[in-house]
């Protein structure tokens, strides 16, 4: 029992310790502005994706504590640095539409904590369709093709 005792001591020590190691849960300034195909589609994006994939991340009150914030703050890091919204490069977004249609966004373990990212069939479809008509990821792959048929 005294061995237990001890051991809970050590662990509670190292937790109380490690939350003095700060994650970043700070929110960089907005400088780009989407034009979303609807109101839907931003609704969906708010929802959805927008505390990975843009600069105004709604910081649960758990991304405040260690080691969770590690973990919340590599997520958000990770997320901006591939597909932005919030900045004009914002990344990868051609692929917006395909992670949404895939199933492969949101992650699993963002809807766990955040019941309006599940997403249905039908809202997963609607919303990689209208993430297209956003993007005009079509159009630059047709503008793309055009040009590079131009080229040679």
């Amino acid at each position: 029992m005294k061995k237990l005792l001890i051991v809970i001591a050590i662990l509670a020590l190292i937790f109380v310790g490690i939350q003095f190691v700060p994650a970043n849960t700070t929110n960089p300034p907005v400088t780009h502005e989407v034009a979303w195909a609807n109101p839907q589609t931003k609704e969906f994006f708010t929802n959805a994706c927008a505390d990975c994939h843009s600069n105004e991340t709604v910081w649960p009150w758990y991304a405040k504590v260690a080691p969770i914030s590690w973990w919340i703050s590599y997520h958000v890091d990770h997320g901006r640095e591939h597909f932005n919204i919030s900045e004009p490069n914002m990344g990868d977004y051609d692929e917006a539409y395909e992670a949404v249609h895939e199933g492969w966004m949101p992650l699993e373990s963002y809807t766990w904590m955040h019941p309006k990212a599940r997403l249905t069939t039908e809202q997963r479809d609607e919303f990689s369709a209208d993430l297209q008509a956003t993007f005009n990821v079509g159009e630059a792959a047709k503008d793309k093709e055009a040009h590079d048929d131009h080229s040679h």
